[in-house]
Formats: C-alpha cells, sequence, structure tokens
C-alpha cells in the first residue's frame, strides 16, 4: 500500500510540486528533479528493483535509477521537484483510475513510496508503429498520489462507454486503462500531404478519463530547431541562432 501524501503545486508556466511527507512516510522522484529538501529527509537512489526493472525505465524514457525521499524525522518535513520544460504537473490519485493508469515515455515525475512505475507494451500493432508513444507506455500502478508532466496548457476529458476522441499522436498525456488506444489514418490525399498534422491520430475510446497537452516537447523542439535554421544568416542572425542553441541543448539535457 502506497503512502497517503499531502501536496502543493506552485508557479503556472514552469511549475514546482512540493510534497509534505509525515513521519515516516516517502516519495520516489525521476532523478535530477529534486529542487529542495528540509532537515530530516533522507536520499537514497536504487533502481527500484533490481537491474531488470531499471533497464525497463529506460525504454520508457526516463533514467535507469530512480530516487526515494524519506522522512527520518519526528515531524512533517518536505520535499520539492521541479517540471522539466514549460508546462504543467499534473496529480492524480490511483484510487481514482482502479489503480492503474497509462502515460507516454518520459512524462512521468514524482509518486508515493509503493506506486509501482512499469512499462505496458501496446495491443495493437498499429499503435506500436505508427503512434507517437511506440510500442511502449509507462505503466503506474498502486493506490497512491502520482504526479507526471505535461507540456504546454493540460485538458482534461472524461470520455462516456463507447465515446471516441481522435488525438495527435504526440498530445497524449495519460488515460485510464479502461480507454482503449487505436491509430487511424487521417484520410484523403491532400489531408496527408498538406495537412501539416502528420498521417495517423490517436483514437481514444471510453469510458474513462483522458489527460491531453497542448504542447509535447517534441513539437517544442521542432519549432526551436526551425527557427535556429531560419536566422542562419547573417552575424547577428548568427548570434541569436547559437543563443537559439544553448538554449535548446539546455531543454533537451534538462531531462
Amino acid at each position: 500500500m502506497a503512502d497517503v501524501i499531502e501536496y502543493k503545486i506552485y508557479g503556472e508556466e514552469l511549475q514546482l510540486v512540493e510534497v509534505i511527507l509525515d513521519p515516516g512516510e516517502g516519495v520516489q522522484a525521476e532523478t535530477g528533479t529534486m529542487t529542495y529538501m528540509e532537515n530530516g529527509i533522507q536520499m537514497q537512489t536504487t533502481t527500484g528493483g533490481g537491474i531488470f526493472k531499471g533497464l525497463k525505465r529506460m525504454l520508457t524514457g526516463e533514467s535507469f535509477f530512480v530516487t526515494t525521499f524519506y522522512n527520518s524525522d519526528a515531524k512533517p518535513r518536505c520535499v520539492a521537484f521541479a517540471a522539466p520544460y514549460p508546462g504543467s504537473i499534473i496529480p492524480f490519485d490511483l484510487d481514482q483510475f482502479r489503480g492503474e493508469v497509462l502515460c507516454q515515455k518520459d512524462s512521468f515525475l514524482a509518486a508515493a513510496q509503493g506506486v509501482d512505475i512499469d512499462i505496458a507494451f501496446t495491443r495493437k500493432i498499429g499503435a506500436g508503429l505508427f503512434g507517437g508513444e511506440g510500442f511502449i507506455l509507462q505503466r503506474l500502478k498502486g493506490d497512491g498520489m502520482v504526479f507526471v508532466h505535461a507540456g504546454g496548457t493540460v485538458i482534461e476529458k472524461e470520455l462516456a462507454a463507447g465515446e471516441t476522441l481522435r488525438v495527435d499522436t504526440g498530445c497524449i498525456v495519460a488515460f485510464a486503462a479502461t480507454v482503449d488506444y487505436d491509430i487511424q489514418f487521417v484520410g484523403g490525399f491532400k489531408n496527408a500531404l498538406f495537412g501539416g498534422e502528420g498521417l495517423f491520430l490517436a483514437r481514444l475510446t471510453g469510458p474513462g478519463k483522458v489527460y491531453l497537452q497542448s504542447l509535447p516537447f517534441s513539437r517544442l523542439v521542432d519549432r526551436i530547431k526551425r527557427g535556429l535554421s531560419l536566422s542562419a544568416g547573417g552575424d547577428e542572425q548568427s548570434g541569436i541562432a547559437g543563443l537559439g542553441g544553448d538554449l535548446l541543448k539546455g531543454l533537451i539535457s534538462g531531462r
């Protein structure tokens, strides 16, 4: 059973989640996301269940190791984790998802100690070959609080049984395990070649809750690259391009 933790989210575009731990409680987080912690908080970095567990986590875009923060003090203490790039932190209680939720790769930020972080394979070959998430998704399983990160603005949808939503494949953040995930061809020669939305859309069919993001990290990086290529001219523009390149490197190395 996962620890019952309290939390508070700060900020708008670059958010931070502060987790309040009672004595003996813990929270596990992606390595490199901790911003600050009070006296009494102890760190322990492990593979989270052996080498195979660490390797599976790497397949989802996370690091080989996971860090757990324990409160060893006699009173409540705080530890905070920051979002890796502009966007929003989504908190949700796995109890409200029947104990399981599927997420895009690289979205996990933190979770209560006791939540299992694993991988899930898409059941349909079309979704695996042409979906923005590929064959592998993240499976978060348990009964505690989980925090994932999304780019831009977060949109929450509640799909009724049989209700379908078509989504850009990169804009999916997380969805309940009850939601069916598949891929659909956009249709139409001109749509496919000139529509700018890619050849395929994700098709999500309810029942269940779905979280979407307005600016996936991959789209942000593509737009920065496009801006750099357009400003590769004179000295001033080259300076701007160099500055943009430093920004791009910082964004990429931020995870």
